[in-house]
């Protein structure tokens, strides 16, 4: 074998000579005390540890000083096995009604009794001695700032078809509820005061007609009129009902003829509407005036014309 002196940069060598872990050559197992009970009561245990030690000083050393196959198992025992004394146990808290200007939390509060390991009982409040802790706190005593208030939404406006509903959004005081100026609200979370809605389709335009107005001859055939307009739901003019399905405006009436009645030769009435409802304002509005008849039964209205 070839030794060489010189240096080998970057490698470092280290020699650990070889232990000789035989029990008789001076180690050896050994049980410690008895440790603390791990609880007070209702049962806990206590361990004894396996060590090793030197057998010269009966110095514990490090383990592998010990035949590992030889190693004997750690030691348990029950202690403290009788039932603990009551004591108030506390749950934890709620969270707080309120979030600023003062709100309350709760916790639940038991006197209980453990009597093992997996039992306990809940008893009495007057089984534990000690003052019992407080069921509730107070919290966020903070004052809340401004904050937006929205009343409660309209109806649906109109009844029927596109429309709207509307509600009252006011800024009030966090600490007294009063009501402030919009501008001392956050802009951003301003709740919204009008929505669309739709409750249902509006009924479409239809011919609508009046009352029938007088027969035109104070005896036998004639003519009478009537006023047949085109309206919304709503009532408000439209063009949109179907020319085919529009009602007749005027048709033939019969006047019954009294022969009792004197034939007088000179016109002592004065100038008047036969029918001042339906009747005339329609004569003016197709421009029959220019008519005998027409300008006879509606001689007020058609006066100027």
């Amino acid at each position: 074998m070839v030794l060489v002196r010189e240096e080998n940069p970057g490698i470092h060598y280290r020699f650990n000579p070889p232990l000789n872990r035989d029990p008789l050559n001076g180690f050896s197992w050994f049980y410690t005390s008895w440790s603390r009970c791990s609880v007070l009561c209702a049962g806990g245990v206590q361990i004894q540890q396996v060590v090793c030690k030197r057998l010269l000083d009966h110095t514990v050393v490090y383990n592998h000083f010990c035949d590992k196959k030889s190693k004997p198992k750690e030691k348990r025992r029950s202690c403290n096995t009788e039932p603990c004394s009551p004591t108030w146990w506390t749950g934890g808290w709620s969270e707080c009604s309120r979030s600023c200007n003062g709100g309350l939390r709760t916790r639940e509060v038991l006197c209980k009794r453990r009597i093992s390991v997996t039992e306990e009982k809940i008893l009495d409040d007057s089984a534990c001695s000690s003052h019992r802790p407080s069921l509730t706190e107070p919290c966020n005593n903070h004052s809340c700032p401004p904050e937006w208030l929205a009343l409660d939404w309209s109806e649906c406006t109109p009844s029927c078809g596109p429309g709207y509903r509307h509600r009252v959004v006011l800024c009030k005081s966090g600490e007294s509820g009063d009501i402030l100026s919009e501008s001392r609200c956050p802009k951003h979370g301003r709740p919204t005061s009008r929505v669309r809605c739709n409750l249902k389709r509006c009924p479409p335009p239809q011919w609508i007609v009046g009352p029938w107005g007088e027969c035109s001859a104070k005896c036998g055939l004639g003519q009478e009129m009537r006023l047949v307009q085109c309206l919304t739901h709503t009532g408000q003019p439209s063009n949109e009902c179907l020319d085919h399905q529009r009602p007749a405006a005027m048709q033939q009436c019969r006047s019954k003829c009294d022969f009792n009645l004197p034939i007088s030769t000179e016109n002592t009435e004065e100038c008047k509407d036969v029918n001042t409802v339906a009747y005339c304002p329609l004569v003016l509005r197709f421009k029959f005036c220019s008519r005998p008849y027409f300008r006879q039964m509606c001689c007020k209205t058609c006066q100027g014309h």
